[in-house]
């Protein structure tokens, strides 16, 4: 069983207040699992900063125009090009001219940022998101 270790610690009550209001809208049961989510976070981005040699995972997300010339053949080509990192993808059609695509993608940090750079800078792409995550390992 993992122990925990209470500490306390010191707020201005104005942050305290923000702090609480946002643990209310998220529906936290305490400060401290809404704290615990804030050091996780940090610690995940941490390990994309710091180690980006370590495993990981994340999604690109992206929005595009459909009817750009030969814009789908490029981005399908660009995630055959990164094949043993694109593990699984979604494909939205959101109207009559614009597609949304999801893909998880695993491998290093430094792999999966130039593959959603790769991804997001194509002409035509009109958005695009890395939204990086961690295999999970070593967070508790």
């Amino acid at each position: 069983m993992k122990k925990l270790v209470r500490f306390g610690v010191s707020l201005d009550h104005h942050l305290l207040g923000d702090f609480d209001r946002v643990v209310k809208r998220r529906k936290y049961a305490t400060r401290s699992e809404a704290l615990r989510d804030l050091i996780r976070e940090q610690l995940v981005s941490e390990e994309w900063t710091e180690d980006r040699d370590r495993e990981a995972v994340a999604t690109i997300t992206f929005v595009y125009d459909h009817h750009v010339r030969d814009l789908s053949r490029k981005l399908t080509h660009i995630q055959h090009d990164f094949q043993g990192h694109v593990m699984a993808g979604m494909h939205v059609h959101l109207d009559h001219d614009h597609c949304l695509e999801v893909l998880v993608v695993k491998g290093t940090a430094a792999q999966i940022k130039k593959i959603a750079d790769t991804l997001i800078s194509v002409k035509g792409v009109k958005h695009g998101k890395l939204t990086m995550t961690t295999m999970g390992k070593g967070l508790s």
